[in-house]
């Protein structure tokens, strides 16, 4: 089980080994997975935003999934819903902040403009959903629709730009996808094993310091089920790849409402808290929009830029643990 699991011992030092060896796996997770799914997309032929917003964004989007479902079948919804808006939060302001102060991320805006415009609307799509209060199956299915939609809609788009291009030849050697694949799957499957191991651990210290659930759900949680995004984007962006990094943060933040509340609204309806509504999704928007801003007008994220993303972050966090 991930974070909501029975505590496995009171020890501090167990607890200290859980952290490390989760950010053990994570590194070399983030590495095979951003190796994996770049050296897929050349044998495809496929663009690396297109790999970031598909391979990555929803691979490593997996602890959040598991993380939020069992969290609402136990009837943890400040923790299932504060995983979905935190981790949005701290995938923009946290990881792309991060990863233009090390390196700035640049990308033609026409390039992204679609995935902008699908970021925006599961944006919009939570904000209805938290002022409402409540998420039913019927809502939770309306959501995996409009997931589906999004990626057939990309997979079409992606399809007849490359017809219509001229791109290098591609060299399809599927042996090679085999063993690209292969990479990118166990990456995967590092990152989420990680994850489980750093957050459970993190999880039994904030209990012991007796932080309420919407807390841990935004903060603890929403941060250590994003660290496999978080060494994905750092890992892309000291191989210079910054459009998997990018592509992957838009794709984790899509699926995280369309997939994740989606999914588990449908096994199980979840009640929205109320804190998230007066405080928490409006910094959501709020940092969408500042995203998009910068990336219509200037481009992508410049390294003063990538820093603004994590001092507003830290205030964000800084907020919530001293309110």
């Amino acid at each position: 089980m991930l974070p909501l699991a029975e505590p496995i011992g009171g020890d501090q030092v167990i607890i200290s080994l859980l952290i490390i060896g989760g950010l053990v796996f994570l590194a070399f997770g983030g590495e095979i997975l951003v190796r994996g799914a770049v050296g897929s997309a050349r044998v495809l032929g496929v663009s690396p935003l297109l790999s970031g917003l598909v391979l990555v964004g929803f691979g490593t989007s997996t602890p959040e999934l598991v993380t939020s479902l069992i969290a609402a079948m136990r009837n943890a919804p400040d923790i299932a819903v504060g995983n979905v808006v935190g981790s949005n939060i701290a995938n923009i302001l946290l990881i792309l902040g991060l990863t233009a102060a090390i390196t700035p991320i640049y990308v033609r805006p026409q390039a992204i403009g679609r995935d902008m415009i699908a970021l925006g609307a599961s944006s919009v799509t939570c904000l209805l959903a938290v002022v409402a209060g409540f998420i039913d199956r019927w809502f939770g299915l309306f959501l995996l629709a409009l997931l589906a939609t999004y990626l057939v809609v990309t997979y079409l788009r992606e399809r007849n730009a490359e017809a219509g291009a001229t791109r290098p030849p591609v060299d399809r050697d599927w042996k090679r996808l085999g063993r690209f694949a292969l990479m990118t799957a166990a990456g995967i499957a590092l990152t989420v094993i990680g994850a489980r191991l750093l957050v459970g651990g993190a999880i039994q210290l904030a209990e012991g310091l007796g932080m309420p659930q919407r807390v841990i759900g935004l903060t603890i949680v929403a941060v250590g089920t994003s660290l496999p995004e978080l060494v994905a984007c750092v890992v892309a962006a000291l191989r210079r790849h910054a459009d998997v990094a990018l592509g992957n943060v838009i794709g984790s933040n899509i699926y995280n409402v369309f997939g994740i509340l989606g999914i588990t609204a449908a096994v199980s309806p979840i009640r929205i808290p109320p804190e998230i509504a007066n405080l928490d999704i409006w910094v959501l928007l709020a940092a969408t929009g500042f995203l998009a801003l910068l990336l219509r007008t200037g481009g992508g994220l410049k390294r003063l830029e990538g820093a603004g993303f994590l001092l507003a972050y830290v205030a964000y966090t800084g907020f919530l643990l001293l309110a």
